[in-house]
């Protein structure tokens, strides 16, 4: 099975954090029967410490619950994945498994001096939760621009990965398509990965803002949900513009 194949598919959401704490599906009380006003989630606290190249403070940059529509839930992440780090030109990169992470976004070229992640999530009606993440991810230098033209190179030079043998065949397609314009540049990747029958789905939002990428990620949500991709990308990107000093 695909999703059995695919270690960055939903599965790989959780990979920033612990657990996503999905709404809760009590019935709100009626805020007319005492007179005070209804009650809002509170925002999800952020954690004091975590692993290696967690920050605090940028975690207090993320998008929070205030900032979305009502339903959403957020968990934020005390354990950060790695960058890509420095990578061969993409003349001389290979169209291999391991390109996968990097043209889907999951991992990026380039050093980021202090990343944060959080679990979002929202139930979009009976049978259907939308699942995504916010990553954020700040350079010392201009590797933010530099991380979104790499990726525009790479997925121009392997819009096509096929993986065979050891049971695991499954041909992963990326492309840059049209998307909202936002903050000083903005970069739209839609991935798909067919394994017979099968086929998962992801959308990013990478979104340059100075020194700082802002990467919303969706993955195995119902086919159409791009509006909240949207949605969630321009909360997240007030949000951390809002926070900044």
């Amino acid at each position: 099975m695909l999703r059995l194949v695919l270690r960055w598919s939903v599965a790989a959401v959780a990979v920033y954090s612990v657990a996503a704490c999905a709404p809760s599906t009590a019935p709100a009380a009626d805020p007319s029967a005492s007179g005070t006003k209804p009650a809002t989630t509170p925002p999800s606290p952020v954690p004091a410490t975590g692993g290696a190249g967690y920050s605090a403070a940028l975690s207090a940059r993320l998008v929070d619950t205030e900032s979305l529509p009502p339903g959403f839930s957020l968990d934020i992440a005390t354990v950060m994945a790695s960058d890509a780090g420095d990578r061969p030109s993409a003349g001389d990169a290979s169209c291999s498994r391991e390109m996968i992470p990097l043209l889907s976004a999951r991992r990026l070229t380039g050093t980021p001096s202090a990343t944060a992640a959080a679990t979002l999530s929202y139930d979009a009606g009976p049978d259907d939760l939308w699942v995504g993440t916010e990553v954020l991810r700040t350079y010392p230098d201009d590797g933010a621009r530099r991380a979104i033209t790499d990726l525009r190179t790479y997925v121009d030079r392997c819009p096509t990965v096929a993986l065979s043998g050891q049971g695991d065949d499954a041909t992963h397609r990326f492309a840059l398509t049209p998307g909202p314009k936002l903050g000083d540049d903005s970069v739209h990747l839609n991935c798909t990965a067919t394994s017979g029958a099968d086929v998962l789905k992801c959308d990013v939002l990478l979104i340059h803002v100075g020194t700082t990428l802002v990467v919303i990620q969706e993955e195995g949500n119902k086919p159409g949900n791009d509006e909240l991709l949207t949605r969630v990308a321009e909360a997240a990107l007030r949000r951390y513009q809002k926070t900044g000093s």
